[in-house]
């Protein structure tokens, strides 16, 4: 495939902004980033525009009607991913919520095949091993304590595919499991949880480098008792997930979250309906009813994910907290490919995918590239 060089009016990198900018890639990879206008013609040109790296989700339940927790969760990540790269989402995980262990290992065996085949990046468990009290949309019944043989066992389900667990550290052999995760290579994030602060920094000194939808679904915040999101947003090597859509925080919280010493992550935590229409739904075996931009558990009203897609969450971030847009980018690209450890995406530089999105002077996904092809309409 022939080179195609693309100059915009803006180029988000991961340490400056090039106005104006241009990347040239080679059908698959970017093979240069340059500042000013590019020495050849561009083969496509954005002059009001912004040109930043393709965003990475890594934590995603559904999108377009469908779950990964569905009866066929390979067939509903086709559509799931398809459907958000559409906004700008050019690489995902595929969260799971909680299940039998039975269907749990199905699920992440099925999925699997799919990270190997590169449609996703990885395999999130959000469950079995959270607090009950701190459940949020997690049918409480099948919450569990993280023995080790069902770690074992679901993480040898994924044949190395599974990226992220979320642990409640309290549970009897919290930090036990927070050690076995990360000996498995992967992500241990805190969340859904009641631990106390001293509690929290025990688990990121056995390894956990990551915090689920930070503030929601844990101990909250109080001046005796600072609760996990202290220990996490105080610790410049850890991750703080962000559901940035004006339902699950307050913007002054997104703003807040960005200027901490932990490293932002807008994530969706989007369920089914994300993309499709308002109405009744099902997660992981719970009833729920979207209306508008929110989805809550029928039973309780208890928020259950979201209909986010991560182009909001920038433009939410931007406008509404105050981000600026370099920033909130990173948040949707650079900061969870370094969470997860994706070495190929997450930046526009040599040698990464060619993978990226054009943003309006509105913040509306006008074009979106995978691995140098543009995404059709």
């Amino acid at each position: 495939m022939s080179p195609t060089l693309i100059s915009a009016s803006r180029v988000i990198l991961p340490d400056t902004v090039l106005e104006p900018g241009w990347v040239e890639t080679d059908g698959v990879r970017i093979t240069a980033v340059g500042p000013g206008l590019p020495a050849r013609e561009p083969d496509a040109d954005f002059p009001d525009a912004t040109l930043a790296p393709g965003f990475v989700d890594a934590h995603i339940h559904g999108g377009g009607g469908f779950s990964f927790n569905d009866a066929d969760p390979a067939a509903a990540a086709v559509r799931i991913a398809a459907v958000h790269r559409s906004h700008g989402t050019t690489t995902l995980m595929a969260s799971l919520v909680t299940a039998h262990l039975p269907e749990l290992e199905k699920a992440v065996a099925a999925l699997a095949s799919l990270v190997e085949q590169g449609v996703l990046a990885g395999i999130h468990l959000e469950g079995p091993w959270l607090s009950p009290d701190h459940r949020g949309a997690h049918a409480e019944e099948l919450l569990l304590a993280p023995e080790p043989a069902a770690v074992d066992r679901l993480m040898l389900a994924g044949r190395g595919t599974v990226r992220m667990v979320t642990i409640a550290p309290e549970l009897e052999g919290g930090l036990a499991a927070v050690r076995q995760v990360t000996g498995y290579g992967a992500v241990a994030a805190i969340g859904h949880t009641g631990a106390g602060y001293d509690l929290a920094r025990q688990a990121i000194a056995a390894g956990a480098t990551a915090g689920t939808h930070v503030f929601n679904a844990m101990r909250p915040l109080h001046h005796r008792e600072p609760g996990p999101a202290l220990a996490l947003l105080e610790d410049p090597a850890v991750f703080a997930e962000v559901i940035a859509d004006g339902v699950h925080l307050h913007p002054s919280l997104v703003r807040f979250i960005a200027a901490s010493p932990a490293r932002a992550v807008f994530v969706t935590d989007a369920m089914a309906a994300a993309c499709a229409q308002e109405g009744h739904y099902r997660l992981g075996g719970l009833d729920v009813q979207v209306s508008g931009d929110e989805a809550r558990l029928v039973s309780d009203g208890t928020i259950a994910g979201s209909v986010l897609t991560l182009d909001a969450a920038v433009r939410h971030a931007v406008r509404e907290a105050g981000i600026p847009l370099a920033d909130a980018v990173r948040a949707a690209s650079q900061n969870p490919a370094d969470m997860l450890g994706l070495s190929d995406v997450g930046r526009l530089e040599t040698g990464r995918k060619a993978d990226l999105v054009v943003l309006t002077g509105g913040l509306e996904v006008a074009g979106v590239m995978k691995s140098g092809e543009w995404l059709a309409g």
